[in-house]
């Protein structure tokens, strides 16, 4: 398991064990994370589960693929380490990461 941090808007922390293979999603829906909308299931056609990776962790995470690009045009107070958590796969060098959820989604 690899442990990720989710950084509720109003500050509380969701400490989870994800399974290697899902997503950053995935987890903060299955653990009633707040904010974390996810209209669309993780189709990559939405943009409501904007999250903002920790500045520590965006080398390691990466940046966003064209579509996830055209995507976060949707989302509110989009910034430089804003990706969608649907597209940020779980993985073993991923264990530690923390990502915050913004104060509202697209």
């Amino acid at each position: 398991m690899t442990q990720i941090t989710i950084v509720a808007f109003d500050g509380t922390r969701f400490e989870l064990n994800a399974e290697p293979g899902s997503t950053v999603m995935e987890n903060a829906v299955r653990n009633s994370v707040p904010g974390i909308d996810a209209e669309c299931g993780g189709a990559c056609a939405c943009a409501t589960c904007h999250v903002y990776v920790d500045e520590a962790w965006t080398e390691k995470v990466g940046g966003p693929q064209p579509m996830e690009e055209d995507m976060l045009d949707f989302a509110v107070d989009v910034r430089p380490n804003s990706r969608l958590s649907c597209q940020i796969k779980i993985k073993p060098e991923l264990d530690g990461l923390v990502v915050s959820v913004p104060e509202r989604q697209g």
